[in-house]
């Protein structure tokens, strides 16, 4: 006997009746209805236009700072005499005094990369970077930007941003469907690169500030939330941002916005060795080059830790995403900003509904023809397809291109292959004399593996795109992955239980298929 048992006639009759209401948004406008409709790409419904440019200089003189910090404390471990130890952002440059221990200095020298050119002249000393170096450093700037851009933008892979690298040091990104393009900019504007550093105690901030000197080893900083105010903190970074392991944005003990974080193993161990060795003195948070907060350390802290502040929720929120996706290598200027109407969108989604409702119509016109009643039923299907992925879309809140659309198409047409399957796996069946009920059951059964195979190697392909791809490409992904899962629903289950009913209510005396 065809039996469906009741726990399964609801869980299809719940799937369903979720993804019709998920789907709902994007046909009607209904105030009470959840969910929102699925965002067009750029492509379809326009969006806004940014060309970027990566200071390499900021890199550059960033990283010859660090060579410049480097070389004075192997200079004093090696009992190095020098001076006039500076850098810039072309060069690192230092004397040597008499009787300096050239050859402790040659050694340290000998330590520095490849990427570095050292010129020696009598007492004086330069370090620069190679033609070499100076390039693989600015491949690499890009590279990571655009990564970092990637992250702020795009968390969870399915809005499908733009962004590619164009020239030496300047990035493409669009984004599609953009309602403000101002929070863009400040995504990308800010580096969001995040150290702890002990506060200086010699010297109070105000006392610098009207100075205009520092002790050695320390900086001044000004604050994030009142620029009277400054603090003086030391150069060295205790913990730095790379070692974050999450950030979300949160409220503190005042109900007053906050972002909650969380260190990595490392980043634990060091922020719990620094607590431990410093409590009672302040311990600055800085994000770039700005005093958040500065603390007093009043017992040890291990992993977790919280960040305050005079944030708002949506600053809250927008700091733990760019967080969370770490800091930009160098800080970006905007080039150029564009705004891309929809004008060609509407074009293409008004060919794209004509080419749906063509091709959809033809479609179940064929499959009626060929085998009358059940072909309606897997029509219903396809419809029932169709509506859970549109669903399913709108739930993770993806953004749908035309490369998306193809993805549609395409497990729309693996839907009917699979429908098409098992219709004449129980022709075969009844071919062979068997019953109407046993014809259906053994058609099922044995349609059932080939279908798996096929949509299951199909779904891995699409999952190594996803990991693999970016932008279109993921977009294609993600909505023939959702489209092959949805296409074995209706597929095995959801026509499947058509077919029982209607052979339970009507029992005709010969299956015609």
């Amino acid at each position: 006997m065809l039996q469906f048992e009741g726990w399964k006639r609801l869980i299809i009759l719940l799937v369903c009746t979720i993804g019709l209401i998920l789907a709902l948004p994007n046909l009607v406008s209904v105030p009470f209805l959840p969910g929102k409709s699925v965002n067009l790409g750029l492509d379809l419904r326009g969006g806004s236009h940014l060309l970027l440019q990566t200071d390499i200089k900021a890199v550059q003189s960033e990283r010859l700072g660090d060579i410049a910090d480097n070389i004075r404390i192997s200079f004093r471990e090696e009992k190095v005499k020098f001076k006039s130890l500076s850098s810039d952002d072309v060069s690192v440059r230092f004397t040597m005094r008499d009787n300096g221990n050239y050859t402790g200095r040659d050694k340290v020298l000998s330590q520095i990369s490849d990427d570095f050119i050292v010129e020696t002249n009598a007492n004086s000393t330069s370090i620069k970077f190679s033609e070499s170096g100076f390039k693989e450093l600015q491949s690499q700037t890009v590279e990571q930007a655009i990564e970092i851009i990637r992250r702020r933008l795009d968390p969870d892979g399915t809005k499908e941003p733009v962004i590619q690298r164009q020239g030496v040091d300047r990035i493409l990104v669009q984004v599609p469907g953009i309602d403000d393009p101002e929070r863009v900019k400040a995504l990308l504007g800010r580096t969001a690169r995040l150290t702890f550093q002990l506060v200086d105690l010699r010297i109070s901030g105000a006392e610098a500030k009207a100075n205009g000197r520092v002790p050695p080893g320390s900086v001044l900083l000004e604050s994030s939330s009142d620029e009277n105010q400054f603090y003086v903190v030391e150069k060295r970074v205790m913990v730095s941002g790379d070692m974050l392991e999450t950030a979300s944005a949160g409220f503190d003990q005042n109900n007053s916005p906050a972002i909650n974080f969380s260190l990595n193993s490392l980043g634990a161990k060091k922020f719990a060795t620094v607590t431990g060795n410093n409590i009672g003195r302040p311990f600055a948070i800085v994000l770039d080059n700005l005093v958040v907060s500065a603390p007093t350390i009043r017992a040890q802290i291990f992993a977790n830790g919280q960040i305050t502040g005079d944030f708002s929720i949506q600053e809250s929120n927008d700091l733990a995403l760019v967080l969370r996706a770490g800091a930009l290598p160098a800080p970006l200027t905007v080039l150029e900003e564009r705004s891309i109407g929809p004008g060609l969108g509407a074009d293409s989604i008004a060919a794209g509904q004509i080419a749906a409702i063509v091709g959809i119509v033809l479609v179940i016109f064929y499959i009626i023809l060929s085998y009358g009643v059940y072909g309606a039923m897997a029509s219903a299907g396809l419809i029932v397809n169709l509506t859970l992925i549109l669903g399913a879309l709108s739930l993770i809140q993806a953004t749908l291109t035309l490369p998306g659309i193809a993805g549609i198409v395409l497990t729309m047409g693996m839907a009917v292959d699979s429908n098409v399957l098992i219709f004449e796996r129980i022709r075969e069946e009844l071919r062979r004399g068997r019953g109407q009920r046993d014809a259906i059951q053994a058609g099922y059964s044995r349609a059932i593996s080939t279908i798996m195979d096929a949509n299951l190697t199909t779904l891995i392909a699409s999952i190594l795109l996803y990991i693999f791809g970016s932008g279109p490409v993921r977009g294609f992904s993600v909505t023939l992955g959702i489209g092959i899962l949805t296409s074995l629903f209706t597929a095995i289950l959801f026509t499947r239980l058509l077919i029982v009913l209607w052979i339970n209510k009507t029992r005709p005396k010969t299956l015609v298929i």
